[in-house]
């Protein structure tokens, strides 16, 4: 009797733990999903192989600059049409709430373009729902690390002190990140090379300049 109490104790602990385990491989997707680090060999690769291994303190717009630079971009503006059906994937799973696919996908979008900032941003903010604290943090670093290499480098009023971007992306976050609802844009080029916005933040209609001399540069890399 003892021998058979102890075998249905053990036969019960085994099934949690079983059970327990297919749980957090659904909830976390670790073990299958992973973020893929080109192996070009460039500034490009090595950059993101130092982001993706925690070594976060690095210099940002360097980084975005040499995305730009960087075989995988040209990889990446050939899969522009599938980083846009992951988008529209991504946030379909975000209503649904289904924390693996939301990471199982912004790791896809971040292996095609790893200075996408709202990638990083929702990968973050999943991890934070999930408390994984550590890569919560490593992801929040990337993101804004990312972020204030534009926003800290001019003050975005006028064509000459513009923030400097290197796919139009990168304006459109900015924008969401303020709240702004777009009413115009427009090229704007007598003191620089602009795209001029306006809209409206909190009511107030105001004006920024992006500075997109890397956006064409990006055009011509692609033609």
């Amino acid at each position: 009797m003892v021998n058979r109490i102890n075998y249905n104790c053990m036969r019960n602990i085994i099934l949690i733990l079983l059970v327990t385990s297919l749980m957090l491989t659904k909830v976390y997707g670790q073990e299958s999903k992973q973020i893929i680090v080109p192996n070009h060999n460039d500034k490009y690769s090595e950059y993101v192989q130092m982001l993706e291994n925690g070594k976060t303190d690095i210099d940002y717009q360097d980084f975005r600059f040499s995305f730009l630079e960087s075989e995988q971009f040209l990889i990446a503006s050939k899969k522009s049409k599938d980083l846009d059906n992951l988008k529209k994937q991504m946030y379909s799973e975000m209503d649904n709430s289904n924390y693996a696919e939301i990471i199982s996908i912004t790791q896809q979008m971040l292996s095609i373009d790893y200075t996408n900032m709202l990638a990083h941003k929702i990968l973050r903010q999943t991890y934070t729902i999930l408390e994984d604290t550590e890569n919560a943090q490593k992801y929040k670093t990337i993101q804004f690390g990312l972020l204030h290499s534009i926003i800290d480098k001019g003050d975005g009023k006028t064509c000459e002190t513009a923030w400097t971007v290197i796919q139009v992306s990168e304006e459109y976050f900015i924008l969401n990140m303020l709240e702004a609802k777009v009413v115009m844009q427009s090229i704007y080029n007598k003191k620089g090379f602009c795209d001029k916005i306006v809209a409206f933040v909190e009511g107030k209609k105001k004006t920024y300049y992006f500075e997109i001399s890397k956006v064409f540069e990006g055009y011509k890399k692609k033609e």
